[in-house]
């Protein structure tokens, strides 16, 4: 089993610079909640840090652009998915989007591969 997590940006330096850009600027319609729970504005936070070391569960983090080429499949991003032969979808862009912090995206991660 891996976990998949799938940001709502593409890859690559200009849209990494534009991601910054948005973050800076107008942090509240920047579209990936998934990366405002993880990452600061220039770096992942240290809490997701721990989490990712501590959980004993393979982990992939792509992009859309990356995700959709590898696994010719799409969703409606960010999402996490569960891979274990097949796809499928642990939280929905809709529930990442109502988490409100790092510690409950942890918690509810958690109680979904429960």
């Amino acid at each position: 089993m891996t976990l998949v997590f799938v940001y709502n940006s593409d890859s690559g330096p200009i849209s990494g610079l534009l991601d910054i850009g948005h973050k800076i600027l107008s942090p509240d319609t920047y579209p990936c909640s998934l990366c405002n729970l993880t990452h600061d504005t220039f770096a992942e936070k240290e809490g997701w840090k721990e989490f990712r070391k501590s959980i004993g569960v393979p982990m992939e983090f792509l992009h859309r652009d990356e995700f959709e080429k590898k696994y010719r499949l799409t969703y409606q991003y960010p999402v996490i998915l569960m891979r274990n032969g097949d796809m499928k979808v642990l939280m929905k862009r809709e529930e990442i989007d109502r988490i409100e912090n790092l510690e409950k995206l942890i918690e509810a991660i958690k109680n979904a591969m429960a």
